[in-house]
C-alpha cells in the first residue's frame, strides 16, 4: 500500500484548529472577505489584477503591481543560519521572495522588464547588517541569472526598516510592477471544457538551478517548520514563535535541521538530503521556461495557475465559468511533503490544500500543444506531463485522483 494510502485514515492537521491556534489561515478566508468590495480590474478570472494603463494612459497596454514575500521561511533560515553560522541561506530568502511576485506575474503571461522594489522589516538586536547583504546581494545575483534566459528585472532598491517592535526576527518581502501589451495578457477567461492541464514539477534539478530542490516553494512554512521539528528549537530559540501559541502546537515534530532524511525512499537516501536542504530549498521559479512558451505559443495558452497558496485547489479560484477539473495524473509526492505529512498525522485532503504537492505551476491547454510544452521543459531539465483535464459541468468542481482515493473539493 502506497503512503498516502496509509496515510489517509489519519486525523487532519486541522482538526482540533492546529492551523489556527498557530494564527494561519491556510485558504486566507477573512482575507478575502475583507477584500471583496475592491475592484477586481480589467479582468475577474486572471491570476494577478491588472488595470489599465495609467502611467502613459495607452489603451493598448495594461499595468499590474504585485506583492508577495517569502513568508515564514524566513524563520527557518534564521534557524538554520543561528545553528550553523552559514549566512549565505539568506539568499534563497531573497530568491524567495521574488519568485512569489515573478511566478504570480508569469500566470499573466508578463516575462520582461519588470521593476522590483523590496521591503525588510527586521528586529536589528538579532538580524545583524550581515544578513541584509545576503538577502540584498542575493537579490541582484538572481535578476543576474535571470537576465541570461532574457527576463529582465530592474532593482530599484525598496525599504529596509528597523522594526523590532513589530517584527521577532525579519520578514523578506517585494513589489513587481509591470507595463505590458493588453494582447500579451493572459487573462484565464479561455479555460474551456476540453482543455488537459500540463503541470511542471516543483521539485528535482533543473540545469538553471545549483543544486536538488524539494519542492516546498513558500506556502505552508508555518505548518512544515512545527509539525516536523523537534522541541529543542522552540526551547533555544523562542524568538522564533508567537510567545502566546499554546505549547502543544509549538515544533511538535520529530527532527532536527541537520537530520538526514534517508529512511523515507531510495531518492532522498541516494542524495542524502538534510531536512534543512528540503524545508529550505529556494522557492523554483519558471521563467526561462515561461519566456519561451510566451514567445513562441502564446496563443495555444487557455489559462495558467501558480499553485501557491491553496495548492493544488488554487485553479478553482480563477475558472471563468462552471467547469469540472480532474487531476488524475499527478506526480507523486515528493520526500518533504511526505516528511511533513508523516509528521503532522495530516490527511491527504489537508496536505493538497496547503502544499502544491508536486507541481506549482500548470498550463491549460490542447492535447497537441501539451505535447510541445513538455519538450520545452525537458530542454531546461524540468519533468512535465499533463496532469489533467477540464470537463463541462454545473457547478466548479475539483477531483484529485490519488492511486486508489479521489477526493472532491
Amino acid at each position: 500500500m502506497n503512503f498516502l494510502s496509509l496515510m489517509k485514515f489519519s486525523p487532519s492537521a486541522n482538526e482540533g484548529g492546529l492551523y489556527a491556534q498557530r494564527g494561519v489561515s491556510a485558504q486566507k478566508e477573512e482575507v478575502h472577505a475583507a477584500i471583496q468590495k475592491l475592484d477586481k480590474g480589467l479582468y475577474e478570472h486572471a491570476f494577478c489584477k491588472i488595470y489599465p494603463d495609467y502611467i502613459s494612459n495607452d489603451d493598448a497596454f495594461v499595468n499590474v503591481m504585485h506583492a508577495d514575500g517569502a513568508g515564514t521561511k524566513s524563520i527557518l533560515a534564521y534557524l538554520y543560519w543561528k545553528e550553523t553560522g552559514d549566512v549565505s541561506v539568506w539568499k534563497g530568502i531573497a530568491q524567495d521572495a521574488i519568485v512569489m511576485n515573478l511566478d504570480d506575474l508569469l500566470c499573466a503571461g508578463i516575462c520582461d522588464n519588470i521593476l522590483f522594489s523590496s521591503t525588510i522589516d527586521r528586529n536589528k538586536l538579532l538580524i545583524p547588517g550581515a544578513v541584509l547583504e545576503q538577502v540584498i546581494n542575493g537579490t541582484q545575483e538572481f535578476f543576474d541569472t535571470l537576465k541570461t534566459f532574457g527576463v529582465n528585472i530592474h532593482f530599484l532598491g525598496g525599504e529596509t526598516a528597523d522594526v523590532g517592535d513589530v517584527v521577532r526576527t525579519i520578514a523578506v518581502n517585494g513589489t513587481m510592477m509591470a507595463r505590458w501589451p493588453k494582447n500579451k495578457i493572459i487573462t484565464n477567461e479561455k479555460i474551456k471544457p476540453g482543455n488537459v492541464i500540463v503541470g511542471f514539477a516543483s521539485f528535482g534539478q533543473t540545469n538553471y538551478e545549483t543544486s536538488y530542490n524539494s519542492g516546498i516553494a513558500s506556502n505552508g512554512l508555518t505548518s512544515a517548520r512545527h509539525d516536523v521539528l523537534h522541541k529543542y528549537y522552540a526551547e533555544k530559540y523562542p524568538e522564533t514563535f508567537e510567545p502566546s501559541l499554546n505549547n502543544d502546537v509549538v515544533y511538535i515534530g520529530n527532527q532536527m535541521l541537520n537530520e538526514d532524511t534517508g529512511n523515507f525512499s531510495n531518492e532522498t537516501k541516494n542524495n542524502n538530503h538534510k531536512v534543512s536542504q528540503l524545508l529550505l530549498s529556494p522557492t523554483r521559479t519558471y521563467a526561462p521556461l515561461m519566456k519561451v512558451l510566451l514567445e513562441n505559443y502564446f496563443d495555444k495558452i487557455d489559462g495558467v495557475i501558480h499553485c501557491s497558496g491553496g495548492g493544488q485547489t488554487k485553479c478553482m479560484k480563477y475558472l471563468p465559468q462552471p467547469l469540472r477539473i480532474i487531476k488524475n495524473n499527478l506526480f507523486e509526492a515528493p520526500e518533504i511533503f511526505k516528511l511533513i505529512q508523516e509528521n503532522a498525522h495530516a490527511d491527504s485532503r489537508e496536505m493538497y490544500q496547503v502544499f502544491n504537492m508536486g507541481h506549482r505551476l500548470e498550463i491549460f491547454t490542447d492535447e497537441t500543444t501539451a505535447d510541445s510544452f513538455i519538450s520545452e521543459a525537458a530542454k531546461f531539465d524540468l519533468q512535465a506531463k499533463i496532469i489533467g483535464r477540464v470537463e463541462a459541468a454545473d457547478k466548479n468542481e475539483l477531483q484529485l485522483h490519488l492511486h486508489d482515493e479521489i477526493i472532491s473539493y
